[in-house]
């Protein structure tokens, strides 16, 4: 059986995705479309914040977008060195908190020690996070438009400050629509794909299946996986 993947290809340390490996260990075949294109912002902003880690008591990262960030942040401003000689090292006296392994792997590729991965979902991190110590210093939160508030609320109530910084959007087109897959998808083969596979925690995806529905409906997928 085929298996519609709607997500960026991410190789792991054995160079292949692991959501097509775990998909063929059960006998699917996964093909990668990748569904939204991202535009970073407010680099320069997020770069002097990054700079003085004196202000923050950490870090957190729940997608892979906030930490290709700081990696654009040290390339474009020319801070790769200062990263590696000492704020680096400097971020690592704190707590750098992630969601999810795949953004944990990253994170420890740009040489931050992660902490919280297992925890998976933003609630579970939020509810980790409280359980530590307090500080009056802020977490500096990197994110996107799309972000869910459920996070930064949860931090905010149990008296937990949280400096929520935008640093990439979903570039929308002259109608307004996120760009994305088409509208007009060509219908598939009966013979192909018979799952759509969204991956979670995206508000896109209403917006996805909205685009694929008048072609899919009387198609005859036998399952759409959340």
């Amino acid at each position: 059986m085929k298996v519609l993947l709607l997500k960026d290809a991410k190789e792991d340390d054995c160079g292949q995705d692991p959501y097509i490996r775990e998909l063929g260990l059960h006998g699917l075949e996964a093909t990668l479309i990748p569904v939204l294109s991202f535009e970073f912002l407010s680099l320069p902003s997020f770069s002097e914040k990054l700079s003085h880690p004196e202000g923050y008591t950490g870090l957190i990262f729940t997608s892979p977008r906030a930490v290709e960030a700081v990696e654009l942040c040290l390339e474009k401003n020319n801070k790769t060195e200062v990263w590696e000689k000492s704020l680096r090292e400097k971020w690592n006296a704190k707590s750098v908190y992630v969601v999810g392994n795949a953004t944990a792997s990253l994170v420890n590729k740009i040489g931050l020690d992660a902490e919280g991965e297992n925890c998976g979902s933003a609630e579970k991190l939020a509810e980790y996070i409280c359980s530590r110590e307090s500080s009056a210093l802020p977490l500096l939160f990197p994110c996107g438009a799309l972000k869910r508030e459920i996070l930064p609320k949860m931090l905010k109530d149990k008296v937990k400050a949280v400096s929520c910084f935008l640093v990439w959007i979903v570039p929308r087109d002259s109608h307004g629509k996120h760009n994305g897959l088409s509208d007009n998808p060509t219908p598939r083969n009966p013979s192909e794909s018979e799952q759509l596979l969204f991956q979670t925690g995206s508000s896109s995806q209403h917006h996805i299946f909205q685009s694929l529905w008048p072609c899919i409906q009387s198609q005859a997928y036998s399952r759409v996986i959340w």
